[in-house]
Order: C-alpha cells, then sequence, then structure tokens
C-alpha cells in the first residue's frame, strides 16, 4: 500500500474576524445561560442540570478566548507594522520627515 503524499501546497489558512466572531459566542453561551436560569428547578428535577452549567462554562471559556484572541490580533498587527517599518527605513543621512541632516 502506497503512502499518500499531497500533491500541492496547502493553502493559507483565512483570516477573518476572529475577534467579534469569539465575542458574539460568548455572547451567544450567556445568553443561553441567562434564558435557562429561570427553569433551574425544571432542569435539577428532570436531571439535565448539566445544560446551565454547560452555558456558563461556554461564557467563562470565551471570555479567556477572548483575551486570547486580542492579543493574537495585537501581536499580528505589530508584527506587520514591524515589517512594514523595516521595509521602508529612510536611509543613513536623513530624518523620520525625511529632510536632510544638512539642512538641519
Amino acid at each position: 500500500m502506497a503512502k499518500w503524499t499531497p500533491k500541492h501546497e496547502a493553502p493559507e489558512p483565512l483570516e477573518g474576524p476572529v475577534v467579534a466572531t469569539i465575542t458574539g459566542g460568548t455572547i451567544l453561551w450567556f445568553v443561553l445561560f441567562l434564558v435557562q436560569l429561570p427553569f433551574y428547578g425544571w432542569f435539577d428535577d428532570h436531571g439535565h442540570l448539566w445544560w446551565l452549567w454547560t452555558c456558563l462554562a461556554g461564557a467563562g471559556l470565551g471570555l479567556i478566548g477572548i483575551w486570547y484572541v486580542r492579543g493574537r490580533d495585537a501581536a499580528i498587527k505589530r508584527a506587520a507594522a514591524a515589517a512594514d517599518s523595516g521595509a521602508s527605513t529612510p536611509s543613513a543621512g536623513t530624518d523620520t520627515e525625511g529632510t536632510s541632516d544638512a539642512t538641519a
């Protein structure tokens, strides 16, 4: 049996509105928790109390996710800014405004 090998490079991962997606999911989990909270007794009587705590755990983990993806997004933007500033550094003898040192 031959080993499978890819015939082409894998595509770059898609970057979308990650922070907004995680924030929306976190809000959704918390809203689901709040909607189920008035039915606490019913869930307890029928052995489905874990539904309530699952929603709360999803909201809590979503808060950690928001913190993580905001930091990741900021790091990506810092790296892009550093790459842009590294590519467009002024030549020796000029300051950041493009004027020559001789005129200063």
